[in-house]
Parts: C-alpha cells; sequence; structure tokens
C-alpha cells in the first residue's frame, strides 16, 4: 500500500512541476521534453519485462525474437485495430490533446491544487460518457458521484457567478473530457494490448505531436528548459517511469478497488503540493469544493467497481478494470 500512496503522491506533486515549467516554457515545449523522458524511461521496463518473459519460456533471447517476428507477422495479418502500434498511436492522439489542454489550463491558472482536482474530475466522466457514446448503463450512485462532484466544481471555481467561471477553469474542465475520452479509447481498442507497450507508444506519439506543434509555433527555447530541467525531470522521468514502477509493484499486493481509491489521493497531494512548494491557498468554499470534487470521485469508484467497461487489463496508461478505474499514468503524465 504504501508504493500505491507514494505513487499518488509524486503525481500529485506533478501538478507542482507543471505550474514551475510554465515560467519559462510553452505549454507544447514542456509537454514535448517531458514525455520524450517519458517514454525514454520505460524502456528499462520493457527491457526487463521481455526479459523476463524469455525465461519464463525457457526460451533464448534469439528465440524471443523469432517469436516475436511471428507476433508482427500475425498483427500485420490481423485488423489494423489489433495492431499495437495503431492503438497505441490513436490512443495517444487523444492523450496530446488532452495533455496539451491541461497544460494551457495549467499556464493560464497557475494553481496545482485547482488543476488537479478540476483534471480529476475524468473519473466521474468516464461512467457519464460510456452512457452518451457507448450506450453502456449507469448505476443510480454514479449519478449522485456526478451531482456531488459538480456540486464541487460550482463551489470551487464559480464564486460569483457563471461570469467568475475563468478561461483556464473551462480548459481544465474540458481536458477532463478529453481525459475521459482517452481512457475509453484505451478501454475499446486496447484491451489485448500490453500496458506497458501501449503507453510506451503513447507517450512516444505524444511526444511526437508536442515537438511538431513546438516547431510549427516556434517555441523551442532551450535556455527556458534549463531554467526549469528540474520540473521536466520530474514530470518526465519521475511520474511516469518512477511512479510507473511503483504502481506495479504495489498493485500486486492491494485489491483494484482499494487501489484505485488510494491513488484518487493524487488531486488531495496536489493541493499539499502546491500549498507547501508555491504557496497556494483556498477559501474555505474552494476547499468545501475540493472535498465534495474528491467524495463525488470516491463515489464513482466505488459504484462502479462491480462493473467492468472492458477486458481485464494491467492498470495505467492503458488500462481499465473497472469503470473510473483507469490507467492515470498517461495522465499524468498524469499528468496527468
Amino acid at each position: 500500500m504504501a508504493c500505491l500512496v507514494l505513487t499518488s503522491l509524486i503525481w500529485g506533486f506533478a501538478f507542482v512541476s507543471q505550474v514551475q515549467g510554465m515560467a519559462s516554457m510553452s505549454p507544447l515545449f514542456f509537454n514535448a521534453t517531458r514525455f520524450t523522458l517519458g517514454a525514454i524511461s520505460l524502456i528499462p521496463l520493457l527491457l526487463w519485462k521481455r526479459l523476463r518473459r524469455c525465461r519464463e519460456s525457457g526460451k533464448t533471447v534469439g528465440a524471443g525474437n523469432r517469436e516475436a517476428g511471428d507476433g508482427e507477422h500475425d498483427m500485420i495479418a490481423g485488423s489494423a485495430l489489433s495492431n499495437p502500434l495503431i492503438v497505441g498511436m490513436i490512443c495517444g492522439v487523444f492523450l496530446f490533446a488532452a495533455s496539451t489542454l491541461q497544460q494551457y489550463g495549467i499556464m493560464f491558472g497557475r494553481s496545482a491544487g485547482r488543476a488537479g482536482f478540476i483534471t480529476a474530475l475524468y473519473i466521474v466522466m468516464v461512467p457519464l460518457l460510456a452512457y452518451l457514446v457507448l450506450r453502456r448503463a449507469v448505476r443510480m450512485m454514479t449519478w449522485m458521484a456526478v451531482g456531488v462532484a459538480v456540486a464541487g466544481f460550482y463551489l470551487l471555481c464559480i464564486t460569483d457567478g457563471f461570469g467568475s467561471l475563468t478561461l483556464a477553469d473551462c480548459l481544465l474542465l474540458f481536458t477532463a473530457v478529453l481525459f475521459a475520452a482517452h481512457i475509453l479509447s484505451i478501454d475499446t481498442l486496447g484491451a489485448r494490448v500490453d500496458a506497458l507497450t501501449l503507453s510506451f507508444i503513447q507517450f512516444v506519439t505524444t511526444a511526437a505531436l508536442s515537438w511538431a506543434g513546438t516547431l510549427i509555433e516556434g517555441s523551442m527555447d532551450w535556455n527556458g528548459a534549463g531554467q526549469a530541467w528540474i520540473a521536466v525531470l520530474y514530470a518526465g522521468i519521475g511520474s511516469v517511469g518512477v511512479a510507473y514502477t511503483l504502481q506495479a509493484v504495489g498493485q500486486q499486493w492491494v485489491p483494484p478497488t482499494r487501489a484505485s481509491l488510494i491513488m484518487s489521493l493524487e488531486s488531495v497531494f496536489s493541493v499539499i503540493g502546491g500549498a507547501l512548494l508555491l504557496g497556494e491557498t483556498m477559501t474555505v468554499r474552494g476547499y468545501l469544493g475540493c472535498a465534495l470534487i474528491f467524495a463525488g470521485i470516491v463515489l464513482a469508484q466505488i459504484s462502479a467497481q462491480p462493473q467492468t467497461i472492458g477486458g481485464e487489463q494491467d492498470r495505467k496508461t492503458g488500462s481499465v478494470n473497472a469503470i473510473g478505474e483507469c490507467d492515470r499514468k498517461t495522465r499524468k503524465t498524469e499528468s496527468r
């Protein structure tokens, strides 16, 4: 359980690094560098997993390579949507859209805690979007969770009529919708794809699109990146490679329901991180709104646990075992 608490802490504090990165970098350039580092940080895990599979099967590395080649042949022969590369790229496009919008929301709002809680609404939106798009049944408690979370959003963001709703709040709210769509795309397309492989392809896709956007807008500033190198390293390596490993270890000992609830603490840690490292504060109304959003998140996960959204799969950036229980790594990346 300690591994999962530490995972949620790393992801929560990643919002702080995202705020700090905006002091000297553009959103696209920041995402380009951190997702590149995130993809690189997964390479040792991919190699270790491949080696372990070879050992477990009792085959040599050479035989493992031949087996991979056969798998690639079967993959090409099958449907394009069963190809891990294509699935990963499609999910990566959703991740790119969500993470880019999130970073712009953070740039305009400059609040780690506020961004953490508004983004966390994606957990509530997953079953709602599944109902609207895929016509999947939604339980009464899930609707209650949505109502509680909406009330929390109102208290947090709408302090003096709807005119007080900021551009940052709107961007982050739409970010939550995109992250929910990202999760559903993983569930619909990636049920048979290895979660770690899917994560890697998503990060590479998101990094490539972010680099392309950076070049188009001409925002590549290595001096700025040098000023924010700690934030970039933390958001790239800490919230991806390190947190992913801790999650994989922790979930071997903790049941899925408890694991998803523990990792919901990410939003709480974003507020703590913002207060400790950025000196952020909220009004009593704001903290009450955060509490209601968190209550809605917990209700959504508890009510959805018995009901699966798709095939069973490993969690994190690539998997959803139940409605609301999703792979947030790519969230994060986050955060994510």
